[in-house]
């Protein structure tokens, strides 16, 4: 078993138990603790576990997330390619949302300089690396900047979603799962992301394959309010056939 498919089953066990212990993780995948603490680092890391003494804990069933400087760090090359496939949704010219994250961030380096577009953002930080582009109207959603993501959110970000209408939203989430849908731990970002879905014709949900299967607080929308799902390749293939029989268009990049 690659390295790889070992942190996915570990990542697997741990959602269904509920904790993974070293010592049993060790005997069951026939590796030695060393590797497996190696492996909880690493999930860790991605921001998919949270290390306890003697194991390890998902993140969703304790609330935990992870900043946005550590979220930016991991799964570097997996973003890069989501980004570099949802480029083919963007329109020729008209406006598009680009929500605060770090797949959507890269996803912002990269828009093409020969199209008109006016691009909303939530960010300060995708903000600056737009605000100088002289093909882009850059609109910056104002209200409070929440610490954890650097997203604005509240009434300020609200009130003008609601007189918007963009060709497409390209956002991030937390969790997508066939259950609970489309969630994320703080229900103030979760109001801002249902505004955008509310305020675009398409929606195109741009995230890493740790997504899936997890399920957070706040629910910000339904798998029918999307119409494009791009993930990374090593995406569970379990979890994205349940996805498409619920009727979501999904690509790995």
């Amino acid at each position: 078993m690659y390295a790889e498919e070992r942190q996915q089953e570990i990542l697997r066990i741990a959602r269904s138990q509920g904790r993974v212990e070293v010592a049993g993780l060790a005997d069951e995948l026939n590796v030695t603790t060393e590797t497996i603490r190696r492996d909880l680092t690493m999930l860790e890391r991605a921001g998919v576990l949270r290390r306890v003494h003697g194991g390890a804990i998902p993140v969703e069933r304790i609330g935990f997330e992870p900043a946005l400087a550590a979220r930016d760090a991991v799964l570097i090359e997996e973003k890069e390619r989501i980004a570099k496939l949802a480029l083919s949704e963007v329109p020729e010219e008209g406006a598009i949302i680009l929500d605060a994250g770090t797949t959507t961030a890269r996803l912002a380096q990269l828009l093409p300089s020969d199209r008109e577009l006016t691009v909303v953002v939530n960010s300060p930080v995708i903000a600056t690396t737009l605000g100088t582009r002289a093909n882009l109207n850059v609109l910056l959603l104002g209200g409070r900047v929440r610490g954890k993501t650097l997203a604005t959110v509240d009434d300020w970000s609200l009130r003008p979603l609601a007189d918007l209408y963009v060709d497409v939203a390209f956002l991030g989430t937390n969790g997508i799962s066939v259950e609970r849908g489309l969630t994320t731990p703080d229900p103030a970002e979760a109001a801002v992301k249902r505004a955008m879905i509310r305020a675009a014709r398409r929606t195109v949900l741009v995230a890493d394959h740790t997504k899936l299967g997890n399920d957070y607080l706040a629910r910000f929308g339904d798998l029918a309010d999307l119409d494009l799902f791009v993930t990374d390749s090593r995406a569970d293939a379990d979890l994205v056939g349940d996805l498409e029989t619920a009727g979501v268009r999904v690509v790995r990049a």
